[in-house]
């Protein structure tokens, strides 16, 4: 089972969606999209309706099938559930997303590079068709990302590698699950699906900062919501939820400590080389005090690698990219004074151009 403890990444999934127009890769950027195209293809096709995963069952009387039948059948009516709360009291785009199933041999979908300047937090960007810049690029294959890693490393760059468990196809193919899916516990599997349908519901093009910040707040807020009318405030599932949560929040506010001093740092002029050195120093010291003051911190051992993480830019920047460091949309939505389901339609209003903020909050001003 992929825990919070080894995989907080696991909320960060890649919205790779160049793999999804393979109809026109020959047109467009040739052998990467043709050769992840084909591996997603390919998983597209193995898959199998959600509901064919019930037959599985007991041949044998020795009762241990019947288990993992038992866990089936949950993992396929919490999906759909999760499902139709998140189109029927969310409001997300109805689909044929996650009706779908694949059985893969490994716990991850895809392995994702990203880069970013080591003096700045200056990313590195890809354009693609239909989706336009994007600050990362997914491989099927993780020795293709090694060897994309390596040619960035050679610029002199930050470089970052990291799993993905799922990503939205944004309405060009339907979605499926995976099989490592079945092992996580029903608040994930809900963050997730809601995450990925909100991406297929509201994307705005060449703005990935938005885009995930928006599906990142969404997918939490969404599932704390699902598990709260599903189980109840003071179940399990609730608990379960909450206490990782609240240090997953504790976490954040630490790498945005660490990305502010950085930034100050890199705007304060003075030559590269000095840059360079002050850098590894204030990240040394971020993760000495990080140890030193983790049991205050923290109510479980699932962030203790950061003490030893080779923390880099290309890390720290996939935090600017997915939490806002001033918490804006949920200081917005309590402002505003809306539930969840009014915040996503307001956000379903926001056109192509502008300022999709600016726009948001008009929105959301309109709709009390």
């Amino acid at each position: 089972m992929k825990t919070l403890a080894t995989a907080w990444w696991v909320y960060l999934p890649a919205l790779m969606v160049v793999l999804l127009i393979v109809s026109g890769a020959a047109l467009f950027s040739g052998c990467y999209t043709l050769k992840q195209g084909a591996v997603m293809l390919g998983y597209l096709n193995r898959a199998v309706p959600l509901e064919s995963l019930l037959e599985e069952g007991d041949t044998s009387g020795s009762g241990v099938q019947d288990e993992e039948a038992e866990k089936t059948r949950r993992f396929v009516e919490q999906v759909y559930d999760i499902r139709r709360f998140a189109t029927e009291e969310l409001g997300l785009r109805e689909s044929k997303n996650y009706t779908r199933y694949v059985e893969l041999d490994r716990d991850y979908l895809a392995a994702v590079v990203s880069a970013s300047a080591k003096d700045s937090f200056t990313t590195h960007e890809w354009w693609f068709p239909v989706v336009g810049r994007v600050p990362y690029k997914g491989f099927f294959n993780p020795d293709d990302a090694r060897k994309e890693a390596g040619k960035l490393a050679k610029k002199d760059l930050d470089v970052w590698i990291r799993p993905v468990d799922a990503f939205s196809t944004l309405g060009w193919f339907r979605d499926p699950l995976y099989s490592y899916m079945r092992d996580y516990p029903v608040h994930a599997l809900a963050d997730l699906i809601i995450h990925e349908l909100f991406h297929a519901t509201v994307y705005i093009k060449s703005n990935s900062q938005f885009n995930e910040e928006l599906a990142e707040f969404v997918g939490s807020r969404g599932s704390r919501l699902y598990i709260e009318s599903r189980y109840g405030s003071d179940s399990d599932e609730y608990r379960a939820q909450t206490n990782p949560n609240e240090d997953n929040a504790a976490f954040v506010a630490f790498i945005h400590e660490l990305i502010a001093r950085l930034e100050a740092l890199y705007s304060g002029g003075g030559d590269r080389e000095t840059i360079l050195e002050q850098k590894a120093l204030i990240i040394k010291a971020a993760q000495e005090r990080f140890e030193a003051e983790y049991e205050s911190r923290f109510s479980s051992e699932n962030y203790r690698f950061f003490s030893t993480l080779p923390v880099n830019n290309a890390y720290l920047a996939l935090y600017r990219l997915y939490y806002a460091k001033d918490n804006y949309l949920e200081e917005l939505m309590t402002r505003s004074g809306v539930d969840l389901k009014t915040f996503i339609a307001a956000a379903k209003t926001i056109p192509k151009k502008g300022d999709p903020r600016a726009h948001l909050e008009e929105a959301l001003t309109g709709a009390r």
